[in-house]
């Protein structure tokens, strides 16, 4: 008899006002810190701490007209419209999420392995960790 695959473990995340919430398999494909510009001024934060997964794993289980989409067709953010927290963006076209780890409730199996877009990042920031550092992309310095 096969042994049945198990199924990852459902992660809760929401907004800061609560009006939206959404569920999140615990199967991140990877998880960076961002240090762009955009990202620096979508979170208002130093970097973007995110985790990526394919767009279907992630469902909004409350919420969904109070969401406010902000960018292209197939690479935008998603937003709450009432309070603006930044809960993902879709990239690569629309196939996969980067869920901004800030947003979960729970916690994630999935640290960040590295900080991407250093050669753009807040000069008033420090990295003081010892992940990878890369001026780009990963791959790209």
């Amino acid at each position: 008899m096969a042994a049945m695959a198990e199924s990852p473990r459902t992660l809760a995340g929401r907004c800061c006002c609560g009006a939206v919430h959404y569920a999140v398999d615990d199967a991140f494909d990877y998880a960076l810190n961002c240090h762009c510009g955009d990202c620096r001024r979508a979170t208002g934060a130093a970097f973007k701490p995110f985790a990526g997964i394919a767009r279907e794993r992630l469902r909004v289980t409350q919420g969904e007209d109070a969401m406010l989409r902000h960018g292209g067709e197939g690479n935008f953010d998603m937003h709450c419209a009432r309070c603006g927290s930044l809960l993902y963006s879709v990239v690569r076209d629309g196939a996969f999420v980067h869920v901004t780890l800030g947003t979960l409730i729970d916690a994630p199996g999935v640290r960040p392995s590295a900080h991407i877009f250093v050669g753009s990042k807040a000069p008033w920031f420090t990295i003081t960790d010892e992940l990878p550092q890369y001026d780009g992309h990963i791959g790209e310095g």
